[in-house]
């Protein structure tokens, strides 16, 4: 364990209570050792003592370490794209302590096996890596996994992200299944029989460009139907299953969740950051969001919709439809991406553009209070995981914090990330809230 930090004289935010006060905050031996609240200083003489580091952040935020729930860390097998290292280096610079990896990986993490390789310290991870593995066997949808093992060995959780469940009855008994260990099941919202060959949102601009689109449809039947899934078993099985739905995009699908919460169904939900930022025009090239026409950059899946379901997502957001945000980070290699729209493959990177955009939409275009928009990047997240140990900043709590500078304006240059891939639609972006310093498990892993 590395040496003690004082990060001295900063607005201290406890974002589970939207609360917030001036002080300093001591972290030794991997834990939140003391907080003091008031004027700078009272800790100076017991952080000298222990020889710790003391920054200074007047000025700053100084938040619980940020929670993603959707990272593709592409290790093992495809790390052309990313590393666990090189995007937890990512990750860190984003302001993230934790983050969450899938599993569409060569091979795919379905095994006990595949889940310990991920986690392992031999990763060199800069952050701490809780691992989802896929709900069947292969992420192909007809056999499950052995989930009751893969708790055992410490999955938080179960996805086949990247793929759906489309099978009623295996998704029925992933639900039961995962709901009798008391961990979500995460589902990428859509039927793929309807989009064959579909590269960007249906609607006018794929219609002007030619391009066959994925309609709304196919993401919210598929939510609907595991909602329907959800109230079939809490009646005939008396198990409370929780299904989290991941990187929603359209208002159809955020409707049958909202509904679904209202009539108390354990479903949580997920905005991706782009997908509050940007539109489909984007495809057809605009200068307002920094496009080319064909601009595989803006390529993603989930794509990005229209113009009204993208006040949707963040109304959504305001109203606290949506639980958290999550970058669903997929990091892609140059060549890859450097070919025509239809056959480049999906995923944008996101974990170092993450914090700056939705500070930029959420907190300085819809005025929600930066305590509330760190709620759907720590608090919120935690609670989802069932971790009461992250999330918040509390003595004895592990030593994950982030400071930033909440009025900070700059534009991302995509030069200067962790990362080992690039293909970001925010280069050049406008982003508010610029990250300091990021502290995880008791180390700095960033400096800004």
């Amino acid at each position: 364990m590395s040496g003690a930090v004082l990060l001295r004289g900063g607005t201290l935010l406890q974002p589970a209570e939207d609360r917030s006060f001036a002080g300093d905050v001591l972290l030794a031996d991997g834990v939140v050792a003391a907080i003091h609240t008031g004027e700078a200083g009272a800790l100076d003489e017991r952080a000298k003592a222990v020889g710790a580091e003391v920054i200074d952040c007047a000025g700053l935020v100084v938040a619980p370490g940020l929670i993603d729930l959707h990272v593709h860390l592409r290790e093992p097998g495809q790390t052309h794209k990313e590393t666990i290292a090189t995007g937890t280096r990512a990750a860190a610079a984003g302001g993230f302590t934790t983050v969450l990896a899938m599993p569409n990986t060569s091979p795919v993490m379905d095994s006990v096996e595949w889940l310990r390789y991920v986690v392992s310290a031999d990763r060199d991870a800069a952050v701490r890596v809780l691992a989802m593995p896929a709900v069947t066997v292969g992420s192909m949808g007809e056999r499950l996994t052995d989930m009751q093992a893969l708790h055992a060995a410490g999955a938080v959780g179960f996805t086949d992200d990247g793929k759906p469940v489309l099978h009623d009855a295996v998704m029925r008994k992933a639900l039961l299944t995962a709901g009798r260990l008391g961990v979500p099941v995460s589902q990428h919202a859509e039927d793929t029989r309807m989009t064959v060959g579909a590269s960007m949102n249906a609607g006018p601009v794929s219609f002007r460009l030619g391009l066959r689109g994925m309609p709304v449809e196919a993401e919210s039947s598929i939510v609907e139907r595991d909602i329907r899934l959800l109230e079939e078993i809490e009646r005939e099985d008396e198990v409370r299953p929780h299904l989290h739905v991941q990187h929603v995009s359209t208002a159809q699908a955020l409707r049958a969740i909202g509904e679904a919460k209202r009539r108390g169904l354990h479903v949580t939900c997920e905005v991706s950051p782009h997908h509050l930022a940007l539109t489909d025009e984007a495809i057809a090239g605009d200068a307002s969001q920094g496009s080319l026409r064909y601009d595989t950059r803006f390529k993603m899946n989930p794509p990005l919709r229209s113009a009204e379901d993208r006040e949707a997502c963040v109304a959504a957001v305001l109203d606290g439809t949506v639980d958290v945000l999550a970058t669903d980070h997929a990091p892609h290699a140059l060549w890859e991406k450097n070919v025509e729209f239809e056959r480049a493959p999906n995923g944008i990177v996101g974990l170092e553009t993450a914090l700056g955009v939705a500070m930029r939409v959420l907190h300085r275009e819809h005025g929600m209070p930066v305590g509330r928009v760190l709620q759907l990047l720590t608090s919120r997240p935690a609670a989802i995981l069932g971790r009461d140990d992250l999330g918040s900043l509390g003595v004895g709590f592990p030593a994950d914090v982030v400071a930033f500078d909440p009025a900070a304006e700059f534009s991302y240059d995509v030069r200067t990330t962790a990362s080992r891939s690039r293909n970001t639609p925010f280069d050049g972006a406008a982003m508010v809230g610029r990250i300091v310093c990021t502290v995880a498990q008791g180390r700095v892993v960033f400096r800004g």
